[in-house]
């Protein structure tokens, strides 16, 4: 019997110290923020509603995603993930990004116009999430192995060259909202990784200039009033600029304290389409208002803190830039949304990360807090290691 509970109680202290790594503020941070979500789904209508019958689909299938999610996130917390520092094993994992995507123009299921999607029976998968995740990991490769050489103006246009493939085969599904993040990370990891600005600025010159011309004398006035539409859509309230219109009327309705759970009319009554995932922010602002939207930023902003905190403890260059990459997906996100919520950006079906609904991003966002935990493990057994050749006898 004493052995028995030896045991146990050796197997306990060894579970302890395989997650005394884990940032515990950080894990719940994101968890409070998938709930939130989670919350905003239920309609909180009596049964044998149509529209409860919808919302509980919705609110069942998160619910398992975010527990098949932290799973995730607890497996990838403890691998050692030093393995991705070989070049060999980030070409594999671009090349399978990229075959995958390539897959989806055969066998992949169209939603909403978009061919995004592979059909596995019971549920669906969405690889442009998982790309971006890749996208991260080979560019933190690529600019940590180049940091003494990096104002090479080359760099700027090899690292693009990367990002572009990806973009390309995002952008003819077509889904833009990904495509954009696409670029915005690549842009976001050139700027932190301290290229040149001044070469930086005449690649962005020669885009705005090409554009310009393309403007005057390429496209046609409907073409025109298409991408005036896009980047404005209240300016056309009743057609483009619908979804964008009762966004914002969802977001001004929930004043100060907000209509209350399950309260949410614009979204329970279908006014504003799609408020399961591309206009989550809304109907959350809808049902709490000012005082729980402020609540939801203050997460946010706690959570990026806590992830460029690791960032900068991390290991090597590697893990610092797939940090400092980390922050960027979340941000580009987190702004692309709201401002499209708000009805200042164009529409993009961008998702609110850990609130909207959907199993593929939600594992990715979990997978990559997951794997800076991973690093942070080794970081933390490498600074311990160096403190102890330095002051001979610690222990």
């Amino acid at each position: 019997m004493r052995e028995l509970i030896k045991d146990l109680w050796g197997r306990l202290e060894e579970g302890h110290k395989s997650l005394s790594h884990i940032d515990w503020k950080m894990f719940f941070c994101a968890l409070l923020l998938s709930a939130a979500g989670l919350v905003t789904m239920n309609s909180f209508l009596p049964e044998g509603n149509p529209q409860a019958q919808i919302a509980d689909h919705f609110f069942g299938r998160q619910s398992l995603w975010i527990v098949i999610s932290v799973v995730v996130f607890f497996v990838a917390a403890n691998i050692d993930w030093r393995f991705l520092r070989r070049t060999s094993v980030i070409v594999a994992l671009f090349s399978f990004s990229v075959a995958l995507l390539l897959l989806l123009f055969v066998v992949g299921k169209a939603v909403h116009g978009a061919q995004s999607w592979f059909n596995l029976g019971g549920f669906s998968f969405q690889p442009s999430d998982p790309v971006k995740l890749v996208l991260l990991l080979l560019l933190s490769k690529y600019f940590s192995r180049r940091h003494v050489e990096i104002a090479n103006v080359r760099h700027i246009l090899t690292s693009g060259l990367y990002a572009f493939i990806l973009f390309i085969l995002v952008l003819i599904q077509p889904d833009f909202g990904s495509a954009i993040i696409i670029f915005l990370i690549w842009l976001g990891m050139v700027l932190v990784s301290g290229i040149s600005k001044r070469h930086l600025a005449a690649v962005i010159l020669s885009v705005i200039i090409g554009f310009s011309v393309m403007w005057s004398l390429v496209l046609a006035p409907y073409q025109k009033q298409r991408i005036v539409t896009f980047i404005n859509p209240l300016t056309d309230i009743h057609g483009a600029g619908y979804n964008a219109y009762q966004s914002t009327i969802a977001v001004g309705s929930g004043e100060i304290l907000g209509k209350g759970i399950g309260y949410g009319t614009q979204s329970k009554l279908k006014f504003l389409p799609e408020y399961e995932t591309d206009f989550i922010f809304a109907a959350f602002a809808e049902e709490w208002g000012f005082v729980g939207v402020s609540v939801i930023f203050v997460l946010f902003g706690f959570l990026i803190s806590r992830i460029l905190k690791e960032a900068m403890r991390g290991g090597s260059n590697f893990e610092t830039f797939f940090g400092l990459g980390v922050a960027i997906f979340f941000m580009t996100h987190l702004i692309i949304h709201i401002g499209m919520n708000l009805g200042v950006l164009p529409i993009t079906g961008t998702t609110l990360p850990f609130m909207s609904y959907g199993g593929s991003h939600l594992a990715t966002e979990f997978l990559a807090l997951g794997i800076l935990m991973g690093m942070r493990k080794y970081s933390i057994a490498t600074h311990k290691e160096a403190i102890e050749q330095e002051i001979p006898g610690i222990e």
